[in-house]
């Protein structure tokens, strides 16, 4: 699928991008990151959800600064497509784990407590810190241009 096909089929919509709503987006992921480390071993679910929250601000960033934001229903899913076409293969197999983390967060959020073992929060966590700190390099060098 393609942006072009996404934006015909109402998943996404044409916006201009706003580099300070870029910058707040990956704010709040750094805020998130803190959050979720400080979780770990005190909940262990809400640190996967909000491990989950700083991946899902950075991909908005991401589609804010190619000029999209998601419309219509499924948003969540919407902007982990969107971010997998951006990111090509490098990064197919971390949108498809976070893909996964988005699936088993509304499972934690909605009512299955106790569901993330410490070990699960750690990984999570441990890849969103990566890609994180990746996007927020690549991004910021792309607003600063």
């Amino acid at each position: 699928m393609s942006y072009e096909r996404m934006e015909r089929e109402g998943y996404i919509k044409k916006v201009r991008p706003r580099p300070k709503q870029i910058r707040n987006y990956l704010a709040t992921a750094d805020r998130d990151l803190k959050a979720a480390r400080h979780n770990l071993g005190i909940n262990n679910d809400w640190a996967f959800a909000i491990a989950y929250n700083a991946v899902l601000q950075t991909c908005l960033a991401l589609m804010l600064l190619k000029g999209y934001r998601p419309a219509g229903a499924e948003h969540h899913k919407t902007v982990f497509r969107f971010t997998k076409i951006a990111l090509g293969k490098e990064y197919e197999a971390e949108m498809d784990f976070f893909d996964q983390m988005r699936r088993k967060r509304h499972r934690v959020v909605y009512g299955i407590p106790g569901l993330i073992s410490k070990h699960e929060a750690e990984k999570s966590l441990g890849i969103a810190e990566k890609f994180v700190n990746e996007m927020r390099e690549k991004l910021s060098q792309e607003l600063d241009q």
